[in-house]
């Protein structure tokens, strides 16, 4: 159980951190509206990535023995997908997508909500980063029951609540210092991370009991 939640809340974190068009939206709005339109956009962007894993999960379900049969070569596949989805986030520039004061100043929380949901959700790319995790930790809780599926789901949620929590805290508390070109280093961090995760089997193979 433990390793399900270690493994769901980890794949949480590395889909919500990447600095691309969601992350820059939700600290624009954070810096132009305050804490809460931008806390408000990240849920968004969290339900919408809860229902591309529940899809992709349940879609596991219906291919287990195939999932089984091909595990290493499934695997490789996803570890060649996280390689590229970190190099792609290493070389982009979060920078392109910073507009400042283009949004108005004024707007419903559920309108950002809903934007930021359905912007997130028409990323069917996600789809692919979701399945090359799945391989590489070999994420599959629906296959081991009920319980491990919930809790799977919980520490996935749990991830990206306290990555969009901690984003706009943060963003919001140093609004005064901020410092765009921080992002820039964090988002070559995640595309690292992204990296040696996909290639770095002899590393991550001193602790079999976590990946």
């Amino acid at each position: 159980m433990f390793e399900t939640i270690a493994k769901g809340f980890l794949i949480g974190l590395l889909v919500s951190a990447p600095m691309g068009p969601i992350n820059m939206l939700v600290i624009q709005r954070t810096l132009n509206r305050g804490w809460w339109h931008g806390f408000v956009t990240g849920l968004g962007a969290m339900l919408s990535d809860l229902v591309y894993v529940l899809i992709t999960l349940v879609g596991l379900s219906f291919i287990s023995d195939f999932f089984d049969k091909y595990e290493q070569v499934i695997q490789a596949m996803g570890s060649i997908i996280l390689i590229l989805f970190g190099l792609m986030v290493f070389r982009s520039n979060p920078l392109r997508d910073w507009t400042p004061n283009k949004l108005p100043q004024e707007t419903r929380y559920i309108r950002d909500f809903v934007s930021s949901f359905f912007l997130t959700l028409s990323n069917v790319a996600i789809i692919l980063i979701l399945m090359g995790l799945y391989a590489r930790f070999s994420f599959n809780p629906l296959a081991d029951g009920s319980r491990f599926f919930a809790a799977g789901l919980a520490a996935f949620t749990a991830a990206t609540f306290i990555w969009w929590f901690f984003l706009t805290t943060l963003v919001s508390r140093l609004r005064k210092h901020f410092n765009r070109r921080g992002l820039v280093f964090l988002n070559r961090s995640v595309g690292v991370i992204l990296m040696l995760l996909g290639a770095g089997e002899s590393i991550l193979s001193r602790f079999p009991g976590l990946f």
